[in-house]
């Protein structure tokens, strides 16, 4: 029965209080033990001035503490407002200027906002008895990734109410014990893990990811199910076919991957490892105004799809003129679903009813409704007049045996428009540009090779697979 999701954690607390709800490695909560320290928080939050329908923001890593901080500011009747504690002060400034929250809870003072301390978060021995019900008319407000800017904060127009006996999607299981190994201040792991946990999941919260390390949780903590993104994806298959052979992931029901284009050598050593019917990949972005789904058998069967829509979404792919396009035309993809907008952009109107929303992806749909994602439009490079997709590129150097991972930008040039530079992570090899210039000669097509090269020895994305593409469109450094 759909309730307040301040009372479902309630609900789950009287139901069975012992059961594990969270687990950061260091500290344990119980339903009850959760319920208790949330009860207090929550009472903070309110006597710092929260009031129905006020942001909260929270500015946490992947810790019990920043779970009771996020569950509290529900209880409160609040609207949690995640924040990556790794952001730059200009851009947290800039989204906390917009936000204006009425209390900001952070591992330490945030200058000229009233603020709660992170750490220790509903200790103590305040009055932890349940709170008269609230609930806020939108139930998260999570910002964009801001790789192309400061990021947007995206408010649902989906109330803070939930049916805590209902799955989460058809593609999640019930009563899973969810390893997080992505950052809860990111949009997705923020909506599957607390998602999850007020619907009866057990979060096990990674500090951070490592892929080793993500391999033996599963296996130490007997983790039935876990979204992960490409980037990981493509870092644990990097352990070596020997390494996942030997892994013990019996466990694991099935694994999510969602937030960019996959590779198709890295998904296909997935499908190898866990089999095609573990292993499930969605298309959405945070603004949840649609979604796709295929699951691994039928990527066996479409490589390089991202599946058909569902949830009752439509996906339709345009030109510049908003025209339709025919199948196999690549165009901008949109995404929709009926009845009102899903969410809005703070500072913005509402959008429309029953509208289109383009999350900026080119793709193309086949014959059969499948869609297929080309790249960010705004990441096409033109060069010499020909489209280069940094998906495609990027997915085909990635495959060198020395290549941690890379990412492929468009710079200008006087004669092609755009020339294309490859930046390249090789770790701790010894590869210049020429010996992976004679590899591309061999693998990339002519057109699409890179004419440029910056060999670095640095992690490139973030943990959620982001890259701020900027950084590597100034001026050449090789």
């Amino acid at each position: 029965m759909r309730t307040t999701i301040s009372r479902a954690f309630t609900e789950l607390a009287d139901r069975d209080p012992d059961r594990l709800a969270v687990d950061d490695g260091t500290i344990r909560l119980t339903r009850g033990a959760l319920e208790v320290r949330t009860n207090r928080s929550a009472r903070a939050l309110l006597e710092a001035g929260v009031t129905r329908n006020a942001f909260v923001t929270v500015i946490g890593a992947n810790t019990v503490d920043t779970v009771v901080a996020t569950v509290a500011a529900w209880k409160a009747g609040a609207v949690p407002q995640p924040l990556s504690p790794r952001l730059p002060a200009r851009d947290r400034d800039a989204v906390l200027a917009l936000v204006a929250p009425a209390v900001v809870v952070a591992p330490t003072a945030v200058p000229d906002r009233p603020w709660l301390l992170l750490a220790g978060c509903g200790d103590g021995d305040g009055d932890a008895s349940v709170l008269p019900d609230a609930a806020a008319d939108a139930w998260k407000a999570p910002t964009s990734s801001g790789s192309t800017g400061t990021p947007k904060v995206v408010v649902a127009t989906a109330s803070a109410h939930v049916d805590p006996d209902a799955p989460v999607a058809p593609f999640i299981p019930q009563g899973a014990r969810q390893l997080v190994a992505g950052p809860l201040h990111h949009a997705a792991p923020f909506i599957y893990a607390m998602r999850g946990l007020m619907t009866g999941h057990e979060l096990v919260l990674a500090p951070r990811f490592d892929a080793a390390d993500w391999v033996a949780t599963v296996r130490r903590r007997r983790v039935t199910w876990g979204m992960v993104v490409p980037t990981m994806m493509s870092r644990i298959a990097a352990l070596g076919p020997e390494h996942l052979r030997s892994a013990d992931v019996a466990s694991l029901h099935s694994v999510l991957h969602i937030g960019a284009v996959c590779p198709p050598h890295v998904k296909r050593a997935w499908i190898g490892w866990l089999g095609p019917d573990r292993i499930v990949e969605v298309y959405s972005g945070t603004e949840s105004n649609g979604l796709t789904m295929i699951t691994g058998r039928e990527w066996t069967e479409r490589p390089g799809s991202v599946g058909r829509p569902v949830s009752g979404t439509t996906v339709r792919v345009v030109d510049d003129d908003e025209a339709p396009t025919e199948a196999g035309v690549v165009g901008h993809v949109q995404l929709s679903r009926p009845g009102p907008a899903t969410y809005r952009y703070l500072g913005h109107p509402e959008p429309a009813a029953d509208d289109w929303h383009d999350l900026g992806d080119m793709g193309h749909l086949d014959a059969d409704g499948y869609l297929f994602l080309a790249d960010r439009a705004d990441d096409l490079i033109v060069t010499g007049g020909v489209n280069v997709w940094p998906a495609a590129v990027e997915s085909v150097l990635e495959t060198h045996p020395a290549v941690r991972s890379c990412v492929v930008v468009g710079v200008p040039d006087a004669d092609l428009g755009q020339r294309v530079r490859a930046v390249v992570d090789v770790g701790g090899e010894d590869v210049d540009d020429a010996a992976l210039a004679r590899w591309a000669a061999e693998h990339v097509d002519p057109e699409q090779r890179p004419r440029e090269w910056l060999v670095v020895h640095e992690v490139l994305r973030d943990d959620s697979g982001k890259v701020r593409r900027a950084r590597w469109r100034g001026p050449s450094v090789g």
